[in-house]
């Protein structure tokens, strides 16, 4: 029999004990914390995009750096983890990286802190500056429109018998909304009890994100996101067909393409097409770019980081065209140790440098064991529906343009973002090297 999760709140300057961390999208609450103030109760917000000036998204003021350096960010880690997964399938989310880590970084001080808002590109911001940010983006981002659905979840889910800080679990709860649990991480069922959470969050498109736990962990943030949104225009069924689509290895397979004829956001870059696939009433896209042939998506990809991003999103025009799109389904995962210290965060990981004292009541040390990645997608006739879920695993140390036309057939391997284009946040970015 599963073992009752106890509250791991109590009254003011109370120790309080907790015990691990994971998390996946862009949640927070913008409300201020106090050190000898219980924790309030559950809240739920989101929002933010370009450079210093605010941006204005359904009625919530968004601080434009958190989106900049969201977009820096996620280029930087998507660089580095194509060094370790080249010619394979990869599906991220950039925000839930960044959300994971951004809830971990309210427990960081000193060096830690210095180098993980550097490799999270938040350098010149204050913690309650990325809180509050934080917190508007989620509340944009949860008011998208009635053919797209986007769910935010954050649990943190603590050992039982270790204190943490009061203001550390506060902020969870105030500015991220976290569900805060203690429990016996020694109990076998504890796992379970964390997946099933996930497992729900993601509409059971992940199941799993915590494998065992360590005698050494102390603590679990979590934080899922689950998407789906409809075309704007939907595909029909009928025009999908059998198609060749050629692998970067030259071998060529059978595959179904979905295809259809439009009014759509396009580019045509110096070595590469691309398009932007509307959802709903077409806050949010899917941008599909697509390398000439001669041109590998390897080579394609060292060239894309955050300032070239932007431009090209500056630089897309309503054409009439064809487009011909792989209909294609995959799960992925990965560890992002390495990835994350060659970004920067190394000493985040190392366990005699690691300062996390703003997240421990005692003077114990810890430090980050192991960020954990998975994903989920499915884009089809009728749209897009994706989950991710990012787990943090803290350890101790014991205008109409008619002129031109397109034809963009998407036959080989190529690069697609999910992207909110009110707020400029990427939701999910991917490789699709050989679709499934």
């Amino acid at each position: 029999m599963r073992k009752r999760k106890s509250p791991l709140f109590g009254t003011a300057g109370r120790a309080i004990p907790v015990g691990l961390v994971l998390l996946a999208l862009i949640g927070c609450s913008s409300v201020g914390m106090s050190n000898d103030k219980p924790a309030s109760p559950l809240a739920s917000n989101n929002n933010g995009p370009s450079m210093n000036e605010p941006n204005k998204s359904a009625g919530v003021n968004v601080d434009g750096r958190l989106s900049a350096a969201n977009t820096r960010f996620g280029f930087k880690l998507y660089s580095e983890i194509g060094k370790q997964s080249a010619g394979k399938n990869v599906f991220v989310s950039p925000a839930s990286v960044a959300l994971a880590l951004a809830m971990t970084y309210n427990g960081s001080e000193g060096e830690t802190r210095q180098a993980m808002a550097r490799g999270l590109e938040l350098s010149g911001m204050t913690l309650e500056e990325i809180n509050r940010a934080y917190s508007d983006l989620h509340k944009s981002l949860l008011s998208l429109d009635p053919k797209v659905q986007i769910e935010v979840a954050n649990s943190l889910w603590g050992r039982k018998e270790v204190s943490f800080r009061a203001e550390f679990l506060q902020r969870t709860k105030e500015f991220y909304n976290a569900e805060v649990s203690a429990l016996d991480f020694n109990d076998p069922s504890a796992p379970s009890t964390i997946n099933d959470w996930v497992k729900k969050k993601t509409h059971d498109k992940i199941s799993k994100i915590v494998d065992q736990i360590s005698q050494d962990s102390i603590l679990f943030l979590i934080n899922a996101i689950y998407f789906k949104g409809k075309w704007a225009d939907e595909f029909e069924k009928a025009n999908t067909s059998e198609q060749d689509f050629t692998l970067a290895s030259g071998a060529v397979k059978k595959h179904p393409m979905m295809s259809r004829t439009g009014r759509y956001p396009y580019l045509k870059g110096k070595n590469f097409q691309a398009i932007g696939l509307p959802y709903g009433n077409k806050r949010v896209s899917m941008y599909v770019f697509l390398p000439e042939k001669g041109t590998g998506l390897e080579d394609f990809l060292k060239g894309m980081d955050g300032q070239t991003w932007d431009g090209w999103m500056s630089q897309f025009k309503e054409t009439k065209g064809d487009i011909v799109l792989p209909r294609f389904k995959l799960d992925y995962e990965i560890t992002l140790n390495d990835a994350l210290s060659g970004m920067g965060m190394g000493v985040a990981f190392e366990p005699d440098r690691a300062d996390f004292s703003g997240m421990l009541q005692t003077g114990q040390r810890a430090f980050i064991s192991g960020v954990k990645h998975k994903t989920f997608v499915e884009v089809n006739e009728e749209g897009t529906e994706a989950a991710a879920v990012t787990s943090v695993e803290v350890q101790t140390t014991s205008a109409r343009i008619e002129r031109d036309t397109f034809r963009m057939v998407v036959d080989r391997p190529f690069f697609c973002a999910i992207r909110d284009n009110q707020t400029g946040t990427i939701l999910f970015m991917g490789s699709i090297n050989e679709p499934m």
